[in-house]
């Protein structure tokens, strides 16, 4: 992403999603994502897609995705719709895995129904398409922009550094404890 400090105009962190300081459950995660628990839970247990705030430690701990993770989970299931296979899809997020959500936001994603590319440009998907390759693409702006308005209707779980790296501090359980106070 090239940053232009000379407009007046600073892109802001919303445009792109909330801030990673917030996390979702599982079951949002699920819903939003349009993916069953058991998909969540394959693909998180053979990380092809891992939650970045927290992960699962034992029993009755939860996962906690970021938006991140969500856009990567939704990512997989589009590809997944198209025929793409579990193995090539790996190698896709492989690549996708460190990008952050800014990155992400300028990549179309190109198909021949085996390897997926990844086209930055208007330029990148006519040379592949030119060469007789890519049958269908998946624009991740729309995907991002698509989950930015759906995921605000979501509760999300605000994200604290404590002695122990990250403390969870649930809103629900917090109005609990100054009611009983």
């Amino acid at each position: 992403m090239q940053m232009n400090y000379d407009s007046p105009h600073q892109e802001a962190l919303f445009d792109l999603g909330p801030d990673e300081e917030v996390g979702y459950r599982v079951p949002i995660a699920c819903q939003v994502a349009g993916i069953t628990y058991r998909q969540l839970d394959y693909w998180a247990r053979t990380d092809l897609v891992t939650p970045s705030i927290r992960d699962a430690r034992g029993s009755g701990s939860q996962r906690l995705y970021s938006f991140r993770d969500i856009l990567i989970l939704k990512i997989v299931k589009r590809l997944l719709d198209t025929g793409i296979s579990l193995q090539n899809i790996r190698l896709a997020v492989d690549k996708l895995r460190h990008h952050g959500v800014s990155d992400l936001a300028e990549i179309t994603l190109v198909s021949d129904g085996k390897t997926v590319y990844e086209c930055r440009s208007n330029d990148d998907v006519i040379d592949l398409l030119g060469g007789g390759q890519g049958v269908f693409g998946i624009a991740v702006p729309g995907i991002v922009k698509e989950l930015t308005g759906t995921i605000s209707a979501f509760p999300a779980e605000k994200i604290s550094d404590d002695a122990d790296g990250f403390a969870l501090v649930d809103e629900l359980a917090e109005r609990r404890r100054r009611r009983t106070s």
